[in-house]
């Protein structure tokens, strides 16, 4: 795969920041635009790996550096926003012993991820659709949460997320990532629900952020 992206126009960029902050500030209003968000990636999951170097070095620099961070070995991993898969197959490589769920509201993008996985006996890793404003896994199911270059809806981060547990978000273009959020909103709105901010920086283009929730996991 290329090591070369892609760098988004103005306008895709400008349109991805107004989506995330309307997740940050009024999630409620999520309904009203999720159907084109989900027509748009179905029409760009084709070819979306060699536009945008998803799974290249560069890419997956700024997650990388982030893994370092998680202090404890998750058994159970959760990649929201997962597109075709390149994040979600890293953290799987990354923490062989974990399963991993990566879930993504265009079903395009989840049937080119699930080619991607191989042999899997175990059913270690899976795909699945779905919205991240209401996900499918009850309160309390991981102990690490990723998102890269995703909205942040963090009301179910929280929710999945168990104490103890870390979070992971990924901005792989820094402040020109489309879809991402100014990191003090991130950290602010996270702190409110008891996830403390445990690390963050640069790596390639990109920057990353990383916390922990309050409590004990068990």
């Amino acid at each position: 795969m290329s090591e070369k992206s892609s760098t988004p126009d103005r306008r895709t960029v400008l349109v991805g920041k107004a989506i995330s902050a309307t997740v940050a500030h009024a999630p409620w209003l999520w309904p009203a635009i999720n159907r084109p968000v989900m027509k748009f990636f179905d029409r760009a999951a084709g070819g979306w790996d060699s536009r945008t170097g998803a799974g290249s070095v560069e890419h997956l620099a700024p997650l990388a550096a982030a893994v370092l961070a998680v202090k404890s070995e998750p058994e159970r991993i959760l990649d929201i926003g997962c597109g075709t898969g390149a994040a979600t197959l890293f953290l799987a490589r990354e923490f062989p012993r974990a399963r991993v769920r990566g879930v993504d509201i265009s079903a395009a993008m989840i049937n080119r991820a699930t080619s991607k996985i191989g042999l899997d006996p175990e059913a270690r890793v899976a795909f699945r659709q779905g919205d991240a404003s209401a996900l499918a896994w009850p309160e309390r199911s991981f102990d690490l949460v990723t998102l890269v270059n995703m909205p942040l809806f963090f009301g179910e981060i929280d929710r999945v997320l168990r104490p103890g547990g870390s979070l992971i978000v990924v901005a792989t273009l820094g402040d020109q990532t489309p879809f991402s959020t100014p990191s003090k909103t991130i950290e602010r709105k996270l702190k409110r629900r008891g996830i403390s901010r445990s690390g963050g920086g640069s790596a390639g283009p990109g920057t990353w952020f990383s916390g922990v929730k309050e409590g004990k996991g068990g």
